[in-house]
């Protein structure tokens, strides 16, 4: 259902404004928040019109101004096209055909306005899109007995810079939950780091260098992809089955493209769900040995998986020799708790503690002696349980409302948060439609190298709880031509 142009806010003591003053102001936010990007098609003047209850003269009338104010191209017998614009990056339209798929990708990578929308989400409930659980789920008095158990403690300790590679006791604790992964690392090894952003941030300074290929998961975190091509980097996109990496493509790449590193959750793969068996982890280790390249593993999603669920850690059978381990409490503890952590070869740890230095000095340790508090106080591992307990509890719904709107998933994990659908329709209209509707989704384009248009989308099964989500997914299916079943 499209916001009424009446109901779009107005400046405090601004003028009243006409229709057509509304209707440009619309467009500009949207274009703003990359509701519509560069190249996409605006809606039809008809279109429009009916939904804004407005007449075509008044759409027309807009959209020329946003012609005019360098919004839009107006192209003649095709309609109104979003302009690209020095502010809104390079969107580059990917080359056709099966074979562009495989080929590098060097434009910049534009996911501004999803990081920006997700802050604008009124409910996690409306934020089917969103990449982390809603707070209700979460325990925040985790975090307040373990600020509670700070204050008692001298707070001189917590004055100077903290040291580079992070608090040792927790280096520590975290020395301690590999062994449980069987994964040896000194506490040497382990560097923290604000979060996995920041770990890919520190491992792209230190190895990628201009015109080096670094292989992603097609579909993949498209956080890390624009991170990449800032620094130089080629990027190729290694395709998935429901089986996980589809490894015959991957080992024609390695041998086409001579990559530096790639990148890949072995765990819970965001967002297909899939996960690494043994025989895949061992082969992929057998390629990097053989082609050179380094491996990064994140394994942010790991401790939603479930003692003696089916997947094997790179890491725990390479022992830290050519693969670099990446964990975080983000998903499980809070968003804004930015600590995560790296493990690595002995003179790797000591490169990247040397380039967090030169970006940032050191971590606050504030952040760190809180998570080593919820740690060792004993209560993390029951709070893990319950999370994997109440996504199991919404994981049927959710596949079931997917599938009787007429999608189809790409597979059903056991484990983990996410959803991977095919939609049937062009999953961009579709993420725009939905925020319309005061939805947030997140289209399949942002998960490839590529950002290639597909009908793909993630979905987060514990946002996917409002009662009118079926309503608006089914009705813009209808809208496009499809019905679900």
């Amino acid at each position: 259902m499209s916001v009424p142009l009446d109901q779009i806010p107005a400046p405090h003591d601004a003028p009243q404004r006409t229709l057509v003053d509304q209707l440009v102001q619309w467009g500009r936010r949207r274009i703003d928040e990359r509701v519509f990007r560069p190249g996409m098609r605006m809606p039809s003047i008809r279109k429009l019109a009916l939904d804004k209850g407005v007449s075509r003269f008044t759409v027309v009338e807009a959209y020329e101004r946003l012609v005019a104010h360098g919004y839009l191209d107006s192209r003649r017998g095709s309609g109104f096209f979003v302009r690209e614009r020095a502010s809104a990056g390079s969107n580059a339209a990917p080359a056709q055909g099966a074979s562009a798929e495989r080929e590098p990708v060097e434009n910049t990578i534009d996911v501004v306005w999803l990081l920006r929308n997700m802050l604008h989400t009124s409910t996690p409930a409306k934020g089917p899109g969103l990449g982390y659980l809603p707070g209700n789920w979460l325990d925040g008095e985790l975090i307040t007995n373990a600020l509670r158990s700070m204050s008692r403690q001298s707070g001189a300790q917590l004055l100077g810079f903290g040291t580079p590679q992070g608090f040792l006791p927790l280096r520590q604790q975290l020395q301690t939950r590999l062994e449980e992964l069987e994964i040896g690392a000194s506490v040497q090894q382990i560097v923290l780091v604000s979060g996995i952003t920041q770990g890919i941030d520190l491992i792209a300074r230190l190895y990628v260098k201009p015109g080096d290929t670094v292989i992603v998961g097609d579909p993949a975190w498209f956080q890390m992809f624009g991170r990449f091509v800032s620094q130089g980097a080629r990027l190729v996109g290694m395709p998935y089955t429901p089986d996980g990496p589809d490894l015959d493509a991957l080992e024609a790449m390695v041998a086409t493209w001579r990559p530096k590193m790639l990148v890949i959750n072995s765990v819970l793969q965001n967002p297909t769900g899939t996960s690494l068996t043994a025989a895949q982890a061992f082969r992929i280790l057998q390629l990097a040995q053989t082609y050179d390249f380094i491996v990064v593993e994140d394994d942010i999603y790991g401790d939603l998986c479930p003692p003696g669920y089916p997947a094997t850690r790179l890491a725990s059978l390479d022992q830290l020799k050519r693969v670099i381990f990446l964990g975080s409490f983000s998903k499980t503890l809070a968003a804004n708790l930015r600590v995560g952590y790296i493990a690595a070869p002995l003179d790797v740890a000591k490169a990247l503690t040397d380039q967090k230095m030169l970006v940032g000095m050191t971590t606050p340790e504030l952040n760190e002696r809180v998570l080593y508090k919820v740690l060792t106080e004993g209560h993390y591992r029951r709070h893990v349980e319950r999370l994997r307990g109440r996504l199991d509890s919404v994981r049927d719904k959710t596949t079931r409302m997917l599938e009787k709107t007429g999608f189809r998933l790409f597979l059903t994990p056991s484990a983990g948060m996410f959803l991977w659908a095919d939609t049937g329709v062009d999953s961009d209209a579709l993420a725009a439609a939905a925020h319309e509707a005061g939805f947030l989704l997140t289209p399949g384009s942002l998960f490839s190298p590529h950002q290639s248009p597909t009908t793909w989308m993630r979905f987060n099964i514990a946002n996917c709880g409002d009662p009118t989500l079926p309503a608006m997914l089914a009705g813009h299916l209808e809208k496009a031509g499809r019905r679900g079943g």
